[in-house]
């Protein structure tokens, strides 16, 4: 997928049909210079238990030239129980690139454990680190769901927003803290104009609002 010098919006569809246990896939992304594309799904993805039990790879990679922007919005990724998913996400940026990538993760479905589900962002901005965060969540990870990671709730998400003119001297701020229907952290990024969100919540409706919630402070200036 590629696209130059103009605006367009994409919809992935067929999400539901993959990943099973041992597949792999792979999305290529390049934003050229002063481009601008969107990138959505038409509907959530499913991680199911394969004819294997080797884990399924889907591995998203994305570039963004000079001053081009990138909207990755796609609907939440779902574990279900006896899947096994290894997701990484793999982003180059030049430095004048603008970045919305809303990550939603549901561990199960209604009243299911999920599988086991192993996600990394990775970015760099201008050949640099900007970000590298790996989370795991399920069997056989220890803790997962103990009261010091995720405990009750089962919808897990972040939002990173990069762009030049962002604020680097801004404070964390806490979202709902203490809140039932889940909590938010919007903290800066040391080495770049850039901000993250990181949410837990009990259910992917009270998840989206809480990214909402956190974007509409980022926005802010």
């Amino acid at each position: 997928m590629r696209t130059d010098g103009r605006s367009a919006k994409v919809g992935i569809i067929g999400a539901m049909s993959a990943p099973l246990g041992g597949d792999r896939l792979a999305i290529d992304v390049t934003v050229g210079d002063r481009a601008a594309l969107t990138v959505t799904t038409a509907a959530a993805t499913l991680a199911l238990r394969g004819p294997t039990s080797a884990p399924a790879h889907y591995d998203v990679r994305i570039t963004a030239g000079e001053h081009s922007g990138l909207r990755w919005l796609p609907q939440p990724l779902i574990s279900s129980a006896g899947s096994n998913l290894r997701q990484t996400y793999t982003v180059e940026l030049a430095a004048t690139s603008r970045l919305l990538l809303r990550e939603e993760q549901l561990l199960g479905r209604a009243d299911e454990e999920p599988g086991h589900l192993v996600s990394r962002l990775l970015v760099h901005r201008a050949g640099r680190p900007l970000l590298d965060q790996q989370t795991a969540y399920g069997d056989p990870e220890p803790g997962w769901d103990g009261p010091a990671v995720l405990h009750e709730h089962r919808a897990v998400g972040q939002l990173l927003l990069v762009r030049p003119n962002t604020d680097p001297h801004r404070g964390p701020v806490l979202l709902r803290g203490g809140s039932r229907r889940g909590h938010a952290v919007l903290a800066p990024l040391a080495n770049g104009p850039a901000l993250l969100a990181t949410a837990v919540a009990p259910t992917s409706s009270a998840l989206r609002e809480l990214l909402d919630e956190a974007l509409a402070h980022a926005l802010r200036t």
